[in-house]
C-alpha cells in the first residue's frame, strides 16, 4: 500500500457563512473556497498546515442529483438539508493507482479515478484526483482517496505563498485527530488498517487508534457509527476547553 496521510475532513453544511462566522468569533480563519462547478456543491475551507477543513455545501440541486460517480456529493444530497454531518476523512496518497489496486484487490467497490477542478475565490484554478469508496463497514463510511498535483512540500509553500494557509488570530492550532463512535470500535480499526496500512494501537479503555500522518483516527464505543469529532490542540487558554459545534459535528480544543 502507498503511503496515505490525513489531507482533509469533509463536513456537509447548508449554510456556508455560518461556520466561516462561527470560526471567525473564535480567532479562527475560514473562507470560501469555490464551486465545483462539474458537482453542483461548493465549499468553505479552513487549513492547520497541510490538514485542512472542508465545509461542503449543494449549490446547485439538480446538478448534485445528476452526479453519480461521486459518493461524496450523492451522500450530500441524501442527508442536507436534515443533517448537517461530519461526512468522512480524506487520505491524501502520491500513487492514487497503487491504492487504488490495493484496494480492488481487497474488494473494495471503488468510482473511477476522477479528475476534480474548482476556481478558488480569486480565480485559480485547483485540480486534484480523487477516487471514493462505495459502501460502509458497520455503518461507518469509507474515507476517499485524493493526489494533489503537487508534493506535500511544494504544495504547502503554494498554500502559504498564496495566504490560504496562514496564522490564526488565536494562535497556534493543530488538528490531531478524528473520533469515530462506533459499534466494534475494534473491529472498525482493524478493517480500515488492513485497508489503508495505517498502524494500530489498542488502549486500556477499550478504544483503537490508527496512527495516520502526525495524526491519528480514534474508534470509540457508540452507536452512531458516524465520524462524530475532530480534537484540536491549542495554545491559545480561550480555546482550551471549549467545543463549537456545527450541526451534528463538534469541535473540541484542548
Amino acid at each position: 500500500m502507498a503511503a496515505l496521510k490525513w489531507d482533509h475532513l469533509v463536513h456537509y453544511v447548508n449554510d456556508l457563512d455560518q461556520p466561516v462566522q462561527l470560526f471567525a468569533d473564535h480567532g479562527l480563519l475560514a473562507f470560501r473556497g469555490g464551486s465545483h462547478t462539474a458537482w453542483g456543491t461548493y465549499n468553505a475551507l479552513s487549513y492547520f498546515g497541510l490538514t485542512y477543513l472542508e465545509f461542503l455545501g449543494i449549490e446547485n440541486l439538480e446538478l448534485a442529483q445528476a452526479t453519480k460517480d461521486n459518493v461524496v456529493v450523492r451522500d450530500a444530497v441524501a442527508v442536507l438539508p436534515e443533517h448537517e454531518v461530519l461526512s468522512r476523512v480524506v487520505l491524501r496518497t502520491d500513487d492514487i493507482e497503487a491504492v487504488e489496486a490495493d484496494l480492488k484487490a481487497a474488494g473494495l467497490s471503488l468510482s473511477p479515478i476522477i479528475d476534480g477542478r474548482r476556481l478558488d475565490n480569486k480565480g485559480r484554478l485547483i485540480e486534484w484526483r480523487m477516487m471514493t469508496i462505495d459502501g460502509d463497514f458497520q455503518g461507518l463510511v469509507y474515507p476517499f482517496i485524493i493526489q494533489w498535483n503537487q508534493r506535500d512540500e511544494a504544495r504547502l509553500d503554494s498554500l502559504n505563498t498564496a495566504g490560504i494557509n496562514q496564522p490564526h488570530p488565536a494562535g497556534q492550532v493543530e488538528m490531531v485527530s478524528a473520533v469515530f463512535r462506533v459499534t466494534d470500535p475494534g473491529a472498525a480499526a482493524k478493517h480500515w488498517s488492513g485497508l489503508f496500512g495505517l498502524p494500530v494501537t489498542a488502549s486500556e479503555d477499550g478504544s483503537f487508534s490508527l496512527k495516520a500522518g502526525g495524526q491519528t483516527f480514534d474508534f470509540l464505543e457508540g452507536e452512531e457509527n458516524q465520524f462524530s469529532q475532530v480534537i484540536f490542540k491549542a495554545d491559545s487558554s480561550a480555546l482550551q476547553g471549549k467545543t463549537i459545534l456545527i450541526g451534528e459535528g463538534e469541535y473540541v480544543f484542548k
